[in-house]
C-alpha cells in the first residue's frame, strides 16, 4: 500500500495545507479517504484530477467532505462527457448533505453511487476495510485498511475510545488526529491531544505513528510532537501535504 497525504489541516485549511484528504493505493486501485476543503487542488498536484476509483468519507463535517461537492463539476461537466458514477462510502446522510451543499433542489446521485457505512468489514477494490464508530459529536468512523499482510489505521476525528484502540491494534501505520494541545481545558468527546494519540499508539502496539489534523492557527506542532513522543517510543512524525509513505 502507498499513502499520499493530500490535505492534513484540522477544522479549516491552514497556510500550508488543505483539510483532510488521503489517497491510499494498492494494485493500481486508488481510494480517496476524506475530501476536505481545498484538497481538490492537492489531488491535481500530487495525483491527478480523475485519480480516485472510490471515495470513503468518514463523517460529514465540512473539513472532511466539502471538495466532494466541488468535484461534482469535474465529473458531471467534463468536456469529454459525464463520468460514470463514482462509488462513495459514507454515513447515511451523505447524499442529502452533498446535494444540499451543491444546489438547493438538486442531486449528486448521477455523479456518486452511495453506500452507507455501518460498523463492520467489507471490500473496496483490493482493500479489506474495517470501520467502527468513534467518539465524535456526529456519526464518525475510524478506518482500518488491510492489503497484502499490511495495515493502515486512520482515526478520523475522535476523542479517546475503545473502538479506535481496536481498529489500530498492531497496525503497521497509525494515521491519527492530534487536534488539541495537552495541558489546557479541552472540550470532551471531540478530539485527541498529542499525548492521547501517543498513548493510543502504545496501547495498540502500532509500528509507526503519523500525526494529522493539527490546527496551525492556534496549535503548536512542536508541543504536539513532544507530547506524542512522551507517550509513544516508536517512530513519530507530523504529516505534510504531498508526503507519501509506503506501507
Amino acid at each position: 500500500m502507498r499513502l499520499t497525504v493530500l490535505g492534513c489541516a484540522g477544522s479549516f485549511p491552514g497556510p500550508e495545507s488543505p483539510c483532510s484528504a488521503y489517497l491510499v493505493e494498492a494494485d493500481g486501485f486508488r481510494l480517496l479517504v476524506d475530501f476536505g476543503s481545498g484538497s481538490l487542488s492537492s489531488l491535481q498536484r500530487y495525483a491527478g484530477l480523475h485519480t480516485p476509483d472510490a471515495i470513503l468519507l468518514t463523517h460529514l463535517h465540512c473539513d472532511h467532505i466539502l471538495d466532494a461537492v466541488t468535484y461534482v463539476v469535474v465529473r458531471r461537466y467534463a468536456p469529454e462527457g459525464p463520468y460514470p458514477a463514482l462509488p462513495v462510502y459514507a454515513p447515511a446522510g451523505a447524499p442529502d448533505r452533498l446535494s444540499a451543499a451543491y444546489h438547493d433542489d438538486g442531486t449528486v446521485e448521477d455523479v456518486y453511487q452511495f453506500y452507507a457505512l455501518e460498523p463492520g468489514t467489507f471490500p473496496i477494490g483490493p482493500f479489506t476495510v474495517t470501520v467502527d464508530r468513534v467518539n465524535h459529536p456526529v456519526e464518525t468512523y475510524g478506518v482500518r485498511l488491510e492489503h497484502g499482510g499490511r495495515s493502515l489505521c486512520y482515526s478520523s476525528d475522535t476523542a479517546p475510545c475503545d473502538e479506535l484502540l481496536r481498529l489500530a491494534q498492531n497496525a503497521d501505520v497509525f494515521l491519527c488526529e492530534a487536534s488539541f494541545l495537552d495541558g489546557v481545558d479541552n472540550p470532551p468527546d471531540l478530539h485527541l491531544t498529542g499525548r492521547e494519540a501517543g498513548e493510543t499508539a502504545t496501547k495498540a502496539a502500532v509500528g509507526r505513528l503519523l500525526l494529522t489534523h493539527l490546527v496551525a492557527a492556534w496549535g503548536s506542532e512542536a508541543h504536539t510532537l513532544e507530547s506524542a513522543t512522551s507517550a509513544y517510543t516508536g517512530p513519530v512524525e507530523v504529516v505534510r501535504a504531498g508526503a507519501s509513505y509506503d506501507i
